[in-house]
């Protein structure tokens, strides 16, 4: 029995490419919503009806940056003139600048906790994708299927014992204890991903290095890894992905030192109560890594030609 495909008509492929306009424009409103709203004014943040069409200011981005306080007539004009553009944005609502915010602070330290704890454990999940998928390891499938239990249980279910671990540890409140946590995290899933594209590309590659007189671990190293690119950049953004958008934990384990931005953006306060252009401004500048981030590695989402290349 044979089975013929004939190509769609050109009434569905308009049909299709509607949908996926509707789809991606429905998906991208509250994303635009976010960002319109970082250059809103604060009374036309939370003006209802919703205000679309608005005077766009910079009072957002100032307010994210820095701490402001409130000054009567008689002190703002002892402070003499604005020096600068933001502090001119800050005289208009009747501020004074008094330094910078902490948000720059949270933000580097997403960048260190979220790029650090998914590099180490593409390193770590590489190197045990690689044994399970090459090596007879004893009990692999129970080995595997504990791996991946550690992804069914809700992290609020462990938050204590690890809270209680890491008070013991000296690690609370620390850059490498939030990377060794979301790296153990993110090991599990690293490790399945990684598995299964490790395991679609021919052995023959790596037994003709070897005969060439590659080491294991050259052949590992030159063979192995240029073929699994794929798969380390779409696992890379994955991990990256949970380690920079975790709340849960950031809010238990840190306060200060190690605080990330996720528990940082929700406390912004303006001087009459919650300051949403900054929540949103900070939002904003929170997604562009990220973005960036995927941006980089979308060449490498694709799976290489080389998969499956040999038949056997």
């Amino acid at each position: 029995m044979s089975f013929s495909v004939t190509d769609p008509s050109k009434g569905a492929k308009w049909f299709a490419g509607i949908l996926v306009v509707a789809y991606a424009v429905i998906t991208l409103i509250p994303l635009l919503w976010i960002v319109a709203t970082g250059f809103k004014s604060p009374v036309d943040s939370i003006a209802y009806p919703p205000v679309v069409v608005f005077e766009p200011t910079l009072e957002g981005y100032v307010n994210l940056f820095t701490d402001r306080t409130r000054a009567t007539d008689d002190m703002l004009e002892a402070a003499g003139p604005p020096t600068t553009w933001y502090d001119e944005i800050a005289r208009e609502r009747g501020t004074v600048i008094s330094g910078p915010s902490r948000y720059g602070e949270r933000f580097l330290n997403s960048v260190i906790i979220g790029f650090g704890s998914t590099a180490l454990c593409m390193v770590l999940g590489t190197m045990a994708a690689y044994a399970f998928s090459r090596f007879k390891v004893p009990l692999k499938d129970d080995l595997l299927f504990f791996i991946l239990s550690t992804r069914m249980m809700p992290p609020i279910a462990v938050a204590i014992p690890i809270f209680l671990m890491f008070r013991n540890l000296g690690l609370n409140d620390t850059h490498l204890g939030m990377i060794l946590l979301y790296t153990a995290v993110n090991l599990s899933l690293s490790v399945w991903l990684l598995k299964g594209f490790i395991d679609e590309i021919p052995i023959e590659y790596e037994e003709a290095a070897l005969i060439d007189g590659y080491t294991r671990f050259q052949a590992f190293y030159k063979v192995v890894l240029p073929q699994a690119a794929t798969g380390i950049a779409s696992t890379a953004i994955f991990c990256l992905i949970f380690a920079w958008n975790e709340y849960a934990f950031a809010v238990l384990l840190t306060s200060g030192t190690a605080q990330t931005a996720p528990p940082f953006i929700p406390t912004i306060i303006g001087t009459s109560g919650k300051d949403w252009p900054a929540v949103a401004a900070g939002a904003t500048i929170f997604l562009i890594p990220v973005m960036v981030f995927t941006i980089l590695l979308r060449k490498h989402l694709l799976r290489g030609i080389t998969f499956g290349a040999v038949r056997k």
